[in-house]
């Protein structure tokens, strides 16, 4: 299943739930209302328990479970306009946020890979004496290779930076 569809879905049973829950609310409040007025001397104890065992069929409020998915249906096929709509209107204001951000973060990885050459030169530097010497001179040859590595990647970024 789709993550797209699986929001959608979600989003819609949210909205059915919030305005179930919102109708409740309401008959209970208009039952307590009328449940007051017209017996001023029964007490609250009993006002809540009139208010909780009737349920009377509202009008507009679906009776049967088919009922209640053909409104998640309506509300799903006019719901969507609006939540494409949303989304197109933030894709346009993120979006020269997003380049400015790409943009940003090649520099910064072009500026820490630039670190790790630096790191690498300086071990080739210190290292470049005890090429001929030294029998451990895979170290002068590991830290040329990464210093070659991380140089092209640091200005390789940059590059890419600028381009853009």
């Amino acid at each position: 299943m789709n993550p797209n569809e699986i929001g959608k879905k979600l989003g819609i049973g949210v909205r059915v739930a919030g305005r179930i829950a919102q109708q409740r609310a309401q008959e209970r409040a208009a039952q307590a209302a009328s449940a007051q007025n017209s017996s001023p001397s029964s007490s609250p104890a009993q006002t809540s328990q009139q208010a909780t065992t009737s349920h009377p069929n509202p009008v507009g409020r679906p009776a049967s479970i088919p009922e209640y998915a053909e409104k998640v249906r309506e509300i799903g096929k006019t719901s969507h306009k609006y939540t494409r709509a949303a989304g197109r209107g933030l894709g346009g204001f993120i979006r020269p946020f997003s380049r400015v951000g790409g943009i940003l973060w090649l520099e910064v990885t072009g500026f820490f890979f630039g670190l790790f050459a630096l790191f690498f030169g300086i071990n080739f530097w210190r290292t470049r004496a005890s090429y001929a010497n030294d029998p451990g001179h895979w170290r002068l040859l590991m830290a040329v290779t990464l210093t070659g590595i991380f140089a092209y990647l640091s200005v390789s970024a940059f590059w890419r930076a600028r381009r853009r």
